[in-house]
């Protein structure tokens, strides 16, 4: 219920003079009616139910005034929470497409490789470069976009990322040297916005319940981009220029980022909030209420410090929380396979007589295999959902179960891995064998793309360059075989580790000390209000406490209190 702010004040140590409470008094009346009584002004109050106020003060000597602020359960309908499903599909369908052209980005330059080499005279490993310089500046450019998604809203910002990897792809393909494609990779990896916004946009529109089928769309976009390069590649590099490769890149972009601008509104919480309250302002229904973003200045809010500390923050708990190192090494491992794999592939398909398309369609397996797996998520979803509903405060429930059918599915990376590994060596075994290992890596690495995105890209542009010397060096004779031996045997000590995760994971969480803030975080500042928990917390933070988030939405819905709740998410 709105308070008067010189009540509010009696107890605040910087107590305002005599004057400033009699204008506040004053100010508290009913826009619509001043000089109402707090009599009068109770039954309106009750009706529209506005959010606890806020004291600005302005930079001139004026007295003081009263700023309501409005919350999410204010406008709770008007909110992208609240978008019907077939808008709120639409739109992740259309941030699918995004998604998608990004990771095609990284993969389909492969395809011009030899040609780059013969036009620029470069040796072929100095031309891969190219492909890795986008994927190094493409993990950084993820988290650098993230904090002005929030600030100033998901569409302007994907909008300029679109446009300036759109822009950078001319200097590439209209470069006259090689200096100037290397560079225009290199600004348009950085140019990119990648899951950072993406999937904050996908916390924009669901609610923390709902938002794993969602989640598991948008990682499809993410893997299947990546080898759709590949599989049109092979046929770009066939019967065109190696230009094309980047034509192609070009008018995908375009496209994708036209269908954003039509189709696409605002979702970000906070700035939905403010063009609510001007609205609101502007009909004179609430003169004094004010969006988040207005009631506070942007450099006020989100100085310096704090900017840097958002953007360092997903490599700080990279390389002190286990859990994050070890599913991101999982993650990234999985990812750098298939840039790896678009390298090795020439080498391994060769020794059979495949054509260039033909290596590109070898790609198709792995298609289907993240098809399969995003099959079979869907039960593994429902499961999951069902069992946190049935056990509210049981930890293991609520974070682990998660991991529940990642458990059966890891297993496909080490096994396809090995099997690949033994029957690459050429003819006399047939290719075949080499597919059973593609379509089995598939599920696994669908199901493990979920973690930090800043680790896939960044692994697999530090894995692009060595890719060939490693499948060419190594082992002799047996340099194809040995090579995807040592990678089987690192896939087995990562998969083991994802057991080791879903057994302790408790005892890891409760020596976290960034899970324990974010816990005590999510909980102390919403007071029970499960529905504004993701807009309160950064993009970075969301991937990392959507256990909590979830955990605690399903104890307040099950009577939880809130003590109980933040001990279980510790």
């Amino acid at each position: 219920m709105l308070q008067p702010l010189s009540d509010r004040l009696e107890d605040d140590p910087e107590k305002p003079t005599h004057e400033d409470s009699d204008q506040t008094d004053r100010d508290t009346s009913s826009p619509e009616r001043p000089g109402a009584t707090d009599d009068e002004i109770i039954p309106a109050v009750l009706f529209s139910r506005p959010a606890t106020p806020a004291r600005q003060f302005s930079k001139t000597n004026a007295p003081p005034i009263d700023k309501i602020e409005l919350k999410e359960e204010d406008a709770w309908e008007e909110l992208g929470f609240c978008f019907p499903m077939w808008k709120k599909w639409t739109i992740l369908t259309i941030i699918f497409l995004v998604q998608t052209s990004m990771n095609f980005n990284t993969s389909l330059y492969s395809n011009g490789i030899s040609g780059i080499s013969e036009e620029f005279g470069v040796s072929a490993q100095a031309a891969r470069a190219g492909a890795a310089i986008f994927l190094i500046t493409y993990a950084f450019g993820c988290e650098l976009w993230a904090p002005w998604s929030e600030e100033f809203g998901r569409k302007p910002i994907l909008q300029l990322s679109l446009g300036l990897v759109n822009i950078w792809c001319l200097p590439v393909v209209l470069a006259p040297n090689f200096a100037s494609l290397m560079a225009g990779r290199a600004l348009g990896g950085l140019s990119s916005a990648g899951g950072s916004v993406t999937l904050g946009m996908v916390a924009d529109i669901f609610e923390p319940n709902d938002q794993q089928y969602a989640v598991a769309y948008i990682v499809f976009s993410s893997v299947g981009g990546s080898i759709l390069g590949p599989i049109i590649g092979g046929f770009v590099e066939e019967y065109l220029h190696w230009r094309w490769t980047i034509w192609i890149q070009l008018i995908f972009g375009v496209f994708v980022q036209l269908l954003h601008l039509i189709f696409v509104p605002e979702t970000r919480t906070t700035i939905l909030l403010d063009s609510i309250a001007q609205k609101r302002r502007k009909s004179g229904q609430s003169p004094n209420l004010y969006g988040p973003n207005e009631i506070e200045p942007f450099w006020r809010r989100f100085t310096f410090k704090e900017l840097v500390w958002t953007w360092v923050r997903p490599f700080r708990m990279f390389l002190t929380e286990p859990i994050v190192l070890t599913l991101s090494l999982l993650s990234g491992f999985s990812d750098a396979l298939i840039f790896m794999q678009i390298q090795s592939f020439v080498l391994v398909y060769r020794q059979w007589g495949f054509s260039t398309v033909d290596i590109g369609l070898a790609f198709i397996p792995i298609g289907i295999g993240y098809i399969i797996a995003w099959i079979l998520f869907i039960p593994a979803i429902r499961r999951n959902r069902k069992q946190r509903a049935l056990k509210p405060g049981d930890e293991h429930a609520q974070y682990e179960s998660r991991l529940w059918w990642l458990l059966y599915t890891a297993p496909c990376l080490p096994i396809g891995l090995i099997i690949f590994a033994w029957t690459s060596g050429g003819p006399p075994i047939h290719w075949v064998g080499t597919m059973y290992m593609i379509c089995a890596y598939g599920p696994y690495s669908a199901s493990a793309t979920g973690g930090n995105g800043w680790s896939r890209d960044f692994l697999a542009g530090v894995l692009t360059v060595p890719a060939t010397p490693f499948y060419t060096n190594i082992g002799g004779t047996r340099h194809l075989e040995i090579a995807s031996t040592i990678l089987f045997c690192i896939s087995l000590l990562l998969v083991c580790a994802v057991y080791a995760i879903y057994y302790y994971g408790p005892e890891l969480r409760k020596r976290s000390p960034f899970a324990e803030n974010l816990a005590s975080k999510v909980t102390s500042e919403d007071h029970g209000t499960p529905h504004r928990r993701i807009s309160r917390l950064s993009s970075n933070e969301i991937g990392y406490s959507g256990f909590q988030h979830r955990h605690e939405h399903g104890a307040h819905n099950h009577g939880v209190s809130t003590s109980q709740t933040r001990r279980a998410g510790a």
